[in-house]
């Protein structure tokens, strides 16, 4: 980065918005998916949509790539620096601008945590409803890029069911405004678009989102297994029955043994093989009556004990023990590989047996934690990326339950994204039409392919279909 360039960058964000010293450059070189690093050669940390509009210009400028960040805690290499790349993260925009309590919408800044956006709008008896594990620490600038899920999307839907508008700053460094949210809106649906587009098109520098009635009751029901093939089986009943409860989330054996031995223990019981963490929300009468029908079906399938959370207390802690489960597992090894795919309901006992038969065949401590409702699987291997083999190990398996899930119907992702992790497997479900598709999106919005490139579409479909293009051109009279 020649000096000229930072000088005008510092103008732009001030001495505090650019991180230029190794040392606190180091946190920015990956994501949550730490075996993937690269030391970003420069950190701009822009203020409001202006700055980053003039940190966009001047990228564009000097043809510079560029990641956006929000709090780091992705899990597929999304915010991985590239080479001779800007990373621009958004954590320091952290404002709620305005909360219509009438319309029941909010307009933030996309650096503003997820959970602080519920606990800003609770007095006014609102909530934001997606509430992925790392709610605490996670964006919902990230959250957009994601489209992220979490337990209580079963119910509510995953992020982009909640997006209502968004200010864009573009490759360019150009600003559009579609922030204000229309029942209708004209021409291209650019914001359903954006969701989920994992940092390829541009910047979301603010994010209009739709807000919920706090649900006048609430309970919350663990149930209790000898068998996480019977927890899987309950589910699929569950749905068939037709029945909604807000969420449905299963921990297997090693989950339950981590979390009871952290700080976060939750009273889940050490003999169970798998517990099944329910909740029901709505009306009074609307939750006792989902509840009567829940209990026979959980019972059926083998609880041998079900329990109701007795107050807010108690509730808290179970699901404290749940969204923190990924952390707890720092007590099993010093790294965890969190592989996030999606079958059909009905194929969750089959795939979990799958994904403990590939662990084990490689020699690897496999635990579960996974989004039950929404077939959202998570395969946890805890793992020391420090041993070159036993990483070689966890990234086949990866790979190899991804095939599987695809060869049962499945998809890539649930809610953590393509990213890095995932770039090869993408050519395992899409055909080259479908990629030649998503790469000419891709460049309508971003020419230059300067966003957060090497990321979501395999490169080498993007570069056969630009090739084509220019061939079609030159053929053209």
């Amino acid at each position: 980065m020649d000096t000229r360039f930072v000088d005008a960058l510092r103008a732009v964000v001030g001495p505090a918005g650019l991180v230029t010293e190794a040392a606190r450059r180091k946190p920015y070189e990956s994501d949550g998916l730490a075996y993937l690093k690269r030391m970003p050669e420069l950190v701009v940390l822009p203020r409001d949509t202006r700055q980053c509009a003039a940190v966009m210009k001047l990228c564009a400028e000097r043809s510079i790539p560029v990641v956006a960040r929000g709090a780091g805690t992705g899990l597929s290499g999304g915010a991985t620096p590239v080479e001779r790349g800007v990373v621009i993260g958004l954590a320091r925009m952290r404002d709620v601008l305005e909360v219509n309590v009438e319309e029941r919408y909010a307009r933030v800044q996309a650096g503003v945590v997820n959970a602080d956006l519920s606990l800003a709008v609770a007095p006014h008896g609102l909530f934001y409803a997606p509430d992925p594990s790392s709610q605490k620490a996670c964006t919902l600038g990230g959250n957009v890029a994601e489209n992220s899920g979490g337990p209580h999307c079963f119910r509510h839907g995953a992020t982009t069911r909640h997006v209502e508008g968004l200010v864009i700053v573009t490759a360019q460094g150009d600003v559009l405004d579609l922030a204000r949210p229309r029942v209708d809106p004209d021409g291209f649906d650019l914001v359903g678009l954006f969701v989920g587009s994992e940092g390829l098109f541009g910047l979301a520098t603010e994010v209009t989102l739709k807000l919920t009635p706090i649900p006048p009751v609430t309970e919350t029901l663990l149930a209790i297994y000898t068998s996480l093939e019977a927890a899987c089986q309950a589910v699929s009943r569950i749905i068939a029955e037709g029945l909604e409860p807000s969420a449905l989330e299963i921990l297997d054996k090693l989950t339950i043994e981590a979390v009871e031995a952290s700080v976060l223990a939750a009273g889940y019981p050490k003999d169970a093989e798998a517990v099944l963490l329910v909740e029901v929300e709505g009306s009074e009468a609307e939750v006792a009556a989902t509840t009567r029908a829940l209990e026979p079906i959980l019972r059926s399938f083998g609880a041998f004990e079900l329990r109701r959370a007795r107050d807010a207390q108690e509730r808290m802690r179970l699901w404290a023990g749940r969204k923190g489960a990924f952390g707890a597992m720092g007590r099993i090894a010093p790294d965890l590989y969190v592989i996030d795919a999606v079958v059909p309901r009905t194929k969750l006992a089959a795939l979990v047996q799958a994904t403990t038969e590939i662990c084990r065949a490689r020699r690897l401590k496999l635990a579960n934690v996974f989004h039950a409702g929404d077939g959202n699987l998570h395969p946890n291997i805890s793992y020391d990326r420090r041993d070159a083999d036993e990483l070689a190990r966890v990234v086949d398996a990866g790979h190899e339950i991804l095939k599987v899930c695809i060869a049962h119907g499945g998809s890539l992702t649930g809610e953590h994204g393509v990213g890095l992790e995932k770039l090869d497997a993408m050519e395992w479900l899409f055909s080259h039409d479908d990629l030649a598709a998503m790469c000419r999106v891709k460049e309508a919005w971003d020419p230059e392919r300067r966003m957060n490139p090497g990321k979501l579409i395999p490169v080498r479909a993007c570069m056969e279909t630009r090739a084509a293009h220019a061939h079609e051109r030159e053929a053209a009279p």
